[in-house]
């Protein structure tokens, strides 16, 4: 048990990396330059203290939080009251806070903080959000939309759903970055505050310090190229740096002076030799005379300890409670009535009942006569094909976010992508399931009468599979590609394959080679197209349709072309007897001649079977996937 007092310490920690950027098949490979990028780094700091840690572009700042945190290997030692500090317990005790951080759209300020609590509810649990509202100067915008923050209220917000659960160790990767000076201050000023207040360590990482923080900085470690420059209190930074001959200048910025003293010029070679030269100097002094200086201590009252600090939310939830805190984090971001929530309810709901709105006015006027085969078939297959594609415009557009959360959260070992994918179900699966029979009956009664119910349940539920195995197939390609725009582009491509190969309504069945015929049978399309023609084209109402209002097939039998006498001198437009000679020309191999009411490939329950076991399937899959780690350079695409 860490008491309300205690010291971080880091000794000699080596750490090696990637230092240049490599393709990715190099990343793939292994081939990726790497080299030393922390050397010999060592400090000290203690609770209620903020340490900055400075250093221009490449120094290693933001290497030496993820060694901080255990996220990458390293070599030397990092105590936490004497105790290694060990990944696990950092996650469980800590936090690490990266400025690229993105927040669920569509919750409130006050909604965000609360649902970042999972282990403590009722009284307790608002009065703590109401707290850190208060300490990070929120309070005016608790019910504001978070996409509709400042900057800096946006950031701040970004550390108090760390905040909020009394961590022992936070840390920032550049909390100020791309804030105004005023916003700084205030950024800067309210962190020292907290520090104090809750007696948590503070280390941030800074690239261009302002003199107006100086006051709010306990400690600063300058790094340059992975060595340590200096690190101890500021309040010994100028009489150290007199010491050994650098004064700062009056009125200069002691923070960037050092800085700029501890970083290496390269705009010329002469000037690149000399200041490494110098920086070498300065790593080698500070290693024999500044070790005094990195053990100072602040004096007690300097900085006030909270004797009673209890972390609220620290240590790993249950599985149930996690997903249930995530399900109703959707559910919250969903039925929120700021803009993002509004744009989520409408996709859900209303896209696909759009979608077949407009099929229902291209198809509405058709008439029962011979090309009805043709027509309905062709609204069967947009209706198919549409769900499909709604339903991937749906996930890539409203996805996006909680994967971003997710990857972020899941270094903290908050929750796995299993747990996010079966509260996303939990949340989607009725959505789309209104959505598919409201959908399906709009259209319906074109295709068939609506009052006979089961043939309408049937139905829907087919497109529902189809609105299932599509979501999940654009998930599962969202969790390798990023960008919105490509994963979208490489869904309709993958969708266009089995589309076009098992729909039976571009090309029939008949025309295929048995390998293609047989490979229609790993499709998801297969099953759903066969089993809504075959629902379909099974009614009375399909036996010998007349060819028009004035000339009706079956008074003219040699009108009558089926599939047994394509090749005779027979009107084409009276091409189908029935719905069952429509059904074996389109989705029967080439040389098939029995009965297809009589064959397995037909019968309705095994198609709507088949048709939910691949959606089914992909849905495992997809949790499987999640389960598995991504390598390093992936992942950390989706953080940002």
């Amino acid at each position: 048990m860490i008491g309300s007092d205690y010291t971080l310490e880091l000794c000699n920690v080596f750490h090696s990396g990637q230092v240049e950027p490599g393709s990715f098949f190099q990343r793939l490979t292994g081939g990726v330059k790497t080299g030393v990028i922390l050397k010999d780094v060592s400090f000290i700091t203690h609770s209620g203290e903020v340490t900055a840690i400075l250093g221009s572009k490449g120094s290693g700042k933001r290497a030496l939080l993820d060694v901080i945190s255990r996220r990458v290997p390293s070599k030397g030692h990092i105590l936490l009251e004497g105790v290694p500090l060990e990944e696990e317990h950092f996650r469980s005790t800590c936090a690490l806070v990266r400025h690229s951080t993105k927040l669920l759209p569509g919750l409130s300020v006050q909604q965000t903080l609360a649902l970042s609590l999972t282990k403590v509810s009722g009284y307790l649990k608002s009065s703590k959000v109401k707290q850190v509202m208060a300490d990070l100067a929120l309070s005016q915008v608790a019910n504001k939309c978070v996409t509709s923050l400042t900057k800096s209220e946006y950031r701040r917000l970004v550390i108090g759903v760390q905040l909020i659960r009394d961590p022992l160790i936070l840390l920032l990767d550049e909390p100020t970055w791309d804030l105004d000076p005023l916003n700084t201050y205030l950024v800067i000023s309210i962190l020292s505050n907290t520090a104090k207040k809750y007696g948590t360590t503070i280390i941030l990482t800074m690239e261009k310090p302002r003199s107006d923080v100086f006051p709010f900085l306990d400690r600063v470690v300058y790094l340059c190229l992975g060595d340590v420059v200096y690190a101890g209190p500021t309040r010994n930074l100028l009489d150290y740096f007199g010491s050994i001959g650098f004064p700062c200048p009056q009125l200069e910025n002691p923070l960037m002076y050092y800085l700029c003293l501890s970083t290496v010029d390269r705009r010329s070679r002469e000037r690149f030799i000399e200041s490494n030269h110098q920086i070498a100097a300065l790593v080698e002094k500070f290693k024999v005379e500044g070790q005094a200086m990195m053990q100072g201590n602040l004096t007690e009252h300097s900085r006030i300890i909270n004797p009673n600090k209890v972390q609220m939310n620290y240590g790993k939830p249950g599985g149930v409670r996690v997903i249930w805190m995530l399900y109703l984090r959707m559910l919250a971001s969903i039925f929120s009535l700021k803009k993002h929530g509004l744009k989520q309810m409408s996709m859900r709901l209303l896209s696909l009942p759009i979608y077949f709105l407009i099929l229902w006015i291209f198809y509405n006027e058709s008439k029962d006569f011979q090309r009805a085969f043709i027509t309905k078939s062709g609204l069967i297959f947009n209706a198919m094909v549409g769900t499909y594609f709604i339903s991937i415009m749906n996930t890539i557009c409203l996805y996006g976010p909680y994967r971003t959360r997710y990857y972020q959260e899941s270094q903290e070992g908050l929750y796995s992508g299993a747990s996010l994918l079966l509260a996303w179900n939990l949340v989607s699966l009725p959505f789309s399931f209104f959505t598919t029979f409201a959908s399906a009956a709009i259209i319906y009664p074109i295709l068939g009468d609506i009052s006979e119910n089961l043939d309408y349940i049937y139905f829907a539920l087919v497109l529902w599979s189809s609105y299932i195995f599509a979501e999940q197939q654009a998930i599962a390609v969202m969790m390798f590609v990023k960008n919105g725009l490509i994963a979208g582009i490489v869904n309709i491509y993958i969708s266009c394959i089995y589309i076009m190969l098992a729909s039976g309504v571009l090309r029939s069945y008949k025309g295929y080679e048995e390998w293609l015929y047989y490979l229609t049978y790993l499709t998801h399309t297969r099953y759903a197209s066969i089993f809504l023609h075959r629902n379909i084209f099974k009614q009375s109402i399909f036996n010998s349709l007349p060819y028009s209002a004035e000339e009706n097939c079956t008074a003219i039998t040699n009108l009558i072309q089926t599939s047994s006498n394509l090749n005779s001198n027979s009107n084409a437009n009276c091409r189908y007897p029935s719905g069952k000679a429509f059904l074996t020309e389109r989705f029967t191999a080439k040389n098939f001649g029995g009965d297809i009411y009589q064959t397995g490939d037909f019968n309705l329950d095994f198609n709507l079977g088949i048709s939910f076991a691949f959606s089914l399937g992909v849905i495992i899959l997809n949790k499987l996937l999640y389960l598995m780690p991504l390598p390093g350079y992936i992942a950390d695409k989706f953080r940002e």
